[in-house]
């Protein structure tokens, strides 16, 4: 058997080392949980994300009593960016998150649908979307959700 080697490139620095629009993007993220509806969880979820043309839309977790019919904060930002401006790719992703003590100490990371759908972004514009999770002790900087998937599955695997 044959052994394949996948690597990823992930950064780790302090919200003071990113640019000034990094910074403020995350700042949107952090105020995004405040509008995250999480009854039930209690785990507030805020991503805010810059498009090509320089509008910023935010997205909030949005829980439910039937659990499947929720939607990731991620989700929320990317569906309501590409409903209103689908011509516009996404260059920029923050996100971050809190629980009932506050936010969180490390970054938290999309789970696998938010990162399936955040590929498919990339692919859709062919571009990388910049990816900034935050936790008070810093920021992981992610320079495309293939770090994040390394086995990627796109509409290119069906044919």
């Amino acid at each position: 058997m044959k052994t394949i080697d996948l690597s990823i490139k992930i950064g780790f620095c302090q919200p003071d080392e990113l640019s000034e629009d990094e910074q403020h993007l995350i700042q949107t993220a952090i105020s995004a949980t405040g509008n995250s509806y999480s009854p039930y969880s209690k785990f507030r979820v805020g991503a805010a994300l810059l498009l090509a043309n320089g509008v910023e839309v935010m997205g909030a977790n949005q829980e439910n009593a039937a659990f499947p019919s929720g939607l990731c904060a991620e989700r929320s930002a990317i569906f309501a960016a590409q409903s209103t401006y689908p011509d516009q790719p996404i260059t920029l992703l923050a996100i971050a998150a809190a629980n009932e003590y506050g936010l969180m100490r490390d970054p938290i990371v999309p789970c696998g649908a938010c990162r399936q759908v955040i590929l498919e972004i990339e692919s859709r514009y062919n571009q990388p979307i910049r990816i900034l999770l935050y936790g008070t002790s810093g920021v992981y900087v992610i320079d495309t959700v293939k770090d994040l998937l390394p086995l990627q599955f796109v509409g290119e695997s069906m044919k």
